[in-house]
């Protein structure tokens, strides 16, 4: 563009300001451009986030929709019937019952209780056979129930006069026989057992007891048996608490509990001997440092997941379940994680090393497994992001399930590899989540529990049912002795 400069001052003037207003007008138009540059960009920046806001949504929710119990803590039974195994195992093993397994076969009674002689009545030769000698050849037994009835019990209180003094003396019924009709010991163990261990509704045992028995039993003696239950084991739970406390490896777990229309935590200790459960409004450090917990005085192997609370005990050694870290490991691999993939890979060796837990991790391979620990740990921090805080956020940012799992690994080092170092440390919490499942058959069968009392009384009286069975003891008849005011003493049958 050419520029003609007027040679006089007037139009040079003139010019000049016609220039000026030009000048004023681009560096108006600039700054307007400017600010739209400026509101593109955070346009950009909000349209990003929002985008990676959609796409961990998007992650998450397919996460969601292809959960299992391989990738997720969602129950084995929602698998289907094409459900595959928490931890792999071996191929080419003989089918069948493995050696060690005792079975279930029915064997044939050394006493049985009605003998039934099948005689022959008449020979080919037309001769009646009664009274000729014989012999048993084979026997065949069956085992069936009979008709069930309630039997009635009736004490008769005399009055009787001496014959040397001609005193009237009164004799006394029963301990227990308080009332001129009332349900004995046995019907109470049994309704108790219906009610806990079989997970009834207090209906539904009183529609099994009319069809059984044709006595509707009442609803509030069902309660009262329980009651009377839960009041009577109470030493034996104070001795279980004892037990365990001593022990050397005990597992922890807390599952979630709908009691008085709210989420409770059925909390769990246990071993292969013990089982001691309790409920409580928490799940973390007001349960576990109550009055109900035997943490506080154990110092053994804790095995637990990764819940922070547990590491705050620092009087015991702490070892977690392998089967969590494998499971969130696994959903994490499923979209695609590398560091994931190779972590997975990583903790499946150990397990084989250490002969599917049950060992420990020879000498000369510990520093490979503290080497490679320290690898995998650089890929999940190269590849997990820390998160970023939303403007107008308080607290912290809100990590995803990788970055999370990542942090946990790096924070609980000694316990992941607990397993691997350490002969009597497991290498899942199987045991714990075990004892859980029964609360959560009653919540589904029952309904939830209409108090916290109601539930305690569940727990404790699940707590001695689960023992006496891993005692190898009869459920039934210790159920009917605590009833009689005997019940079975843990602290005399050692550890």
């Amino acid at each position: 563009m050419s520029l003609n400069i007027p040679s006089d001052i007037a139009s040079f003037q003139e010019l000049a300001a016609r220039l000026i207003i030009r000048i004023e007008a681009l560096e108006a138009d600039n700054r307007q451009l400017r600010a739209n540059v400026l509101a593109l960009e955070a346009d950009k920046r909000r349209l990003e986030a929002e985008n990676r806001r959609l796409e961990s949504e998007n992650k998450e929710l397919r996460a969601r929709l292809n959960a299992n119990s391989h990738n997720s803590h969602k129950p084995p039974s929602s698998d289907g019937p094409k459900k595959k195994p928490a931890i792999p195992r071996k191929k080419g093993g003989a089918k069948g019952g493995k050696k060690g397994h005792k079975g279930g076969t029915l064997k044939m009674a050394a006493s049985p209780d009605k003998p039934v002689p099948c005689r022959p009545t008449v020979c080919s030769c037309g001769q009646t056979l009664d009274g000729a000698e014989g012999q048993i050849v084979e026997r065949r037994q069956v085992y069936d129930l009979p008709e069930p009835k309630l039997e009635v019990t009736e004490y008769q209180r005399w009055v009787c006069k001496c014959p040397c003094c001609n005193e009237e003396v009164s004799g006394v019924f029963p301990q227990g026989v308080n009332a001129p009709a009332q349900y004995g010991s046995g019907v109470k163990a049994f309704a108790t057992l219906l009610s806990v261990r079989c997970c009834l509704s207090y209906q539904k045992i009183q529609c099994l007891f009319k069809d059984l028995f044709g006595q509707p039993i009442n609803e509030s003696t069902l309660y009262s048996a329980n009651q009377k239950a839960y009041a009577v084991l109470e030493q034996p739970e104070a001795e279980i608490c004892q037990q365990l406390a001593r022990q050397a490896v005990v597992h922890f777990d807390e599952t979630g509990i709908r009691v008085e229309g709210s989420l409770h935590w059925e909390h769990t200790a246990t071993t292969e001997l013990y089982t001691y459960l309790f409920m409580h409004k928490s799940r973390g450090q007001k349960a576990l440092r109550s009055a109900y917990s035997i943490l506080p005085h154990f110092g053994g192997w804790a095995i637990h997941d990764c819940l922070s609370a547990y590491f705050t005990f620092e009087r015991c050694r702490h070892g977690t379940c392998g089967s969590h870290i494998v499971r969130d490991l696994a959903a994490l691999e499923e979209q695609g994680s590398k560091w994931a993939k190779a972590f997975l890979n990583y903790l499946w060796l150990l397990y084989d090393f250490t002969g599917q837990g049950r060992g420990a991790l020879a000498a000369s391979l510990r520093p490979w497994a503290e080497r490679r620990y320290d690898e995998l740990l650089a890929m999940a921090r190269a590849e997990e992001p820390p998160p970023e805080k939303p403007p107008n956020q308080r607290g912290r940012p809100k990590g995803t399930k990788g970055y999370n799992l990542f942090k946990r690994l790096e924070k609980y080092r000694q316990a992941v590899l607990a397993f691997a170092y350490y002969t009597e440390v497991p290498f899942t919490n199987n045991q714990a989540e075990r004892e859980l499942r029964p609360a959560k058959a009653k919540q589904k069968m029952a309904g939830c529990f209409r108090t916290l009392h109601g539930a305690r009384m569940y727990a404790r009286i699940q707590g001695f049912i689960s023992t006496v069975q891993k005692h190898g003891l009869n459920v039934f008849k210790e159920l009917r002795a605590a009833f009689d005011g005997q019940p079975y003493s843990f602290a005399s049958a050692g550890s």
